[in-house]
Formats: structure tokens, C-alpha cells, sequence
């Protein structure tokens, strides 16, 4: 009777092995897939997008710059645009225009994984 106790242990045994070993895998492939889902995926394209238009529409502004997670550049953007442009009558309103068209450009003409190693790998925050 005990043989039989001591297989049925070993069987147990080699069977939450294979449990644990497969728990694992599918943890870290999930791991995997979510970080690519919240960064953008590998090319970064939907923040290469989204960043690029908010960039050349309303670029003054420094959205474009919050959603690359610059934020100290966003909002020394926003300061400018509203503090400075406020003082100079539109003058550095319109500077902070002209960067926010210039930036968008430069991020819809780069390709996918440039953008991605510039802006979000290597955190170049302008040009």
C-alpha cells in the first residue's frame, strides 16, 4: 500500500512541476504582451501618431510633449504659450507654434523604430 501512496505522491509531484513550469510561461508571455500593449508595442506607432498630430494642431501647447512623458517640457511649452505669450502679445505663442509644427513633422517622417529609439528609448526631449 505504500508503493502505492509513494507513486501517487511522485505522480502529484511531476504534475505540479509541469503546472508551476506552464503558470510561468503564461505569466510571462502576458507580461510581455502588456508592456507592448502600454508602450506603444515595439515601433512605438501609436505614440509616433498621436504625438506627431497633436504636435502640427495644437503643438504650442505641449500636449505632444506630455504624452511622450516629458513633462518637464511640456510644460515649460505651456508656460511659454500662455505666461510668455500673454506678455509679448502672441510673439512667444507663436515661437512655441512654430517648434510644435517643426516637431511634428520630424516625428511623422521618422520611421517607426527610429522614433521609437530616439523619443521613448533614448528620452531625446527636443528635436
Amino acid at each position: 500500500m505504500s508503493d502505492e501512496n509513494k507513486d501517487f505522491g511522485d505522480k502529484a509531484e511531476e504534475s505540479a512541476k509541469e503546472f508551476s513550469e506552464g503558470a510561468k510561461k503564461t505569466a510571462n508571455e502576458f507580461s510581455a504582451g502588456a508592456r507592448e500593449a502600454f508602450n506603444g508595442g515595439p515601433g512605438g506607432e501609436n505614440k509616433k501618431m498621436l504625438a506627431g498630430i497633436l504636435a502640427i494642431v495644437v503643438g504650442s501647447l505641449g500636449i505632444h510633449k506630455f504624452i511622450l512623458g516629458y513633462q518637464k517640457e511640456g510644460i515649460i511649452m505651456l508656460v511659454i504659450t500662455l505666461v510668455l505669450g500673454a506678455v509679448t502679445c502672441g510673439v512667444g505663442a507663436s515661437a512655441m507654434w512654430v517648434v510644435g509644427i517643426i516637431e511634428g513633422i520630424i516625428y511623422l517622417t521618422k520611421s517607426d523604430e527610429e522614433f521609437y529609439n530616439t523619443y521613448q528609448v533614448g528620452r531625446k526631449p527636443w528635436f
